[in-house]
């Protein structure tokens, strides 16, 4: 997934190799750092736009709708741009087609569900708790493999999972403790969680429709959720409390929104350029590395103290994310490793 299109993996991987080291060690910070950059500003953009007393604003699903909004303006203007001006991106061309729209419905209401109630959580929750309170997505990531694809998963595994579980429920009571627990926000931020491994899955399930281009199913992703959370801003009363806010018509409030939902399409290319420059496994490190680092930011930009363990119950939920990527990628370099019964015949017989 790149805006400049998608060149061969082998070719890559040469020309990786023709690159003096300090090169591609520059190339690699330089993209892990927008990645952390584009990410942590989105939390703390939202967090303002969601839950600040200067705005005062209480329309989360609007504010979700109309990132939803940038995103499919942004998709379809990248695409115009790249018919007009062949060579200068590579970028789908983009139309909408209603059989398709309708084949990607049901990974669209996971998808509203996953930022709705994303959005929720973090309006609910402090930034410093959002990362544990929308934590167990590899936990529902595990379950959901098991009961949707009959996937079983190891016990080195399972115990990370364990791990991360008592950090959550750890995170919680100190919540508690210190008088900040929201239950409303955590119970969005499981709800997240569940979306968020519903849409890897329904994803995979999706993606034929639209040729296997991540920018399509983006594209059709924000087209169907702007269409259906039209009838929810009406059924919550949004549109009568946008049309009461005393800032509707300050170029401030605008331009701020605006960029909220181009920090929201911009992570969707950082992603996919880090795990380019890097690989998978690298990615999920660098996204828990940046977990922690955004969660020592919003203690100190808030001002906050919290208890020792408090801190012991996110480095159990970032430490069981990590030991979980470690095992799982352990897992699958041993199975690519392992010689298939076939080639294990053909050794004995001496072919």
């Amino acid at each position: 997934m790149a805006l400049m299109g998608t060149s061969d993996p082998s070719g890559e991987a040469e020309a990786s190799k023709e690159k003096p080291f300090l090169l591609r060690a520059l190339q690699i910070a330089l993209v892990v750092s927008l990645y952390w950059a584009t990410s942590i500003s989105m939390v703390f953009l939202n967090k303002y736009l969601l839950d600040s007393p200067s705005l005062q604003l209480d329309t989360p699903i609007f504010v979700t709708f109309y990132q939803c909004l940038v995103t499919t303006v942004l998709c379809k203007s990248l695409s115009t741009l790249a018919t007009l001006c062949p060579g200068t991106m590579d970028f789908p061309s983009l139309r909408l087609d209603l059989r398709v729209a309708r084949s990607v419905l049901p990974l669209s209401v996971v998808f509203i569900g996953m930022i709705t109630f994303n959005n929720l959580c973090l309006k609910y929750v402090g930034v410093a708790f959002y990362n544990v309170g929308r934590s167990l997505t590899t936990v529902f990531n595990v379950l959901l493999s098991y009961l949707l694809l009959k996937q079983t998963t190891s016990f080195y595994a399972l115990l990370t999972c364990g791990v991360i579980i008592g950090g959550f429920w750890l995170g919680v009571d100190q919540e508690g403790a210190e008088g900040t627990l929201s239950w409303t926000g955590t119970l969005f931020g499981v709800l997240a969680s569940l979306c968020v491994s519903l849409n890897a899955i329904y994803t995979k399930k999706v993606l034929p429709a639209v040729d296997g281009s991540i920018w399509r199913l983006t594209f059709y992703n924000n087209v169907n959720a702007c269409v259906l959370f039209l009838p929810l801003l009406l059924l919550l009363g949004e549109l009568q409390a946008l049309y009461n806010f005393s800032q509707l018509g300050s170029a401030h409030f605008w331009g701020m929104m605006t960029l909220g939902g181009l920090f929201g399409f911009a992570i969707g290319y950082v992603t996919g350029l880090q795990i380019k420059f890097t690989s998978p496994l690298t990615h999920n490190v660098s996204g828990t590395a940046k977990a922690c680092a955004q969660t020592v930011l919003a203690v100190l930009y808030y001002e906050e103290t919290k208890s020792f363990l408090w801190w012991t119950s996110n480095m159990m939920v970032l430490g069981g994310s990590s030991a979980y990527t470690w095992v799982r990628g352990w897992e699958m370099k041993k199975i690519q490793e392992e010689p298939s019964p076939k080639e294990e015949e053909k050794s004995s017989m001496g072919v």
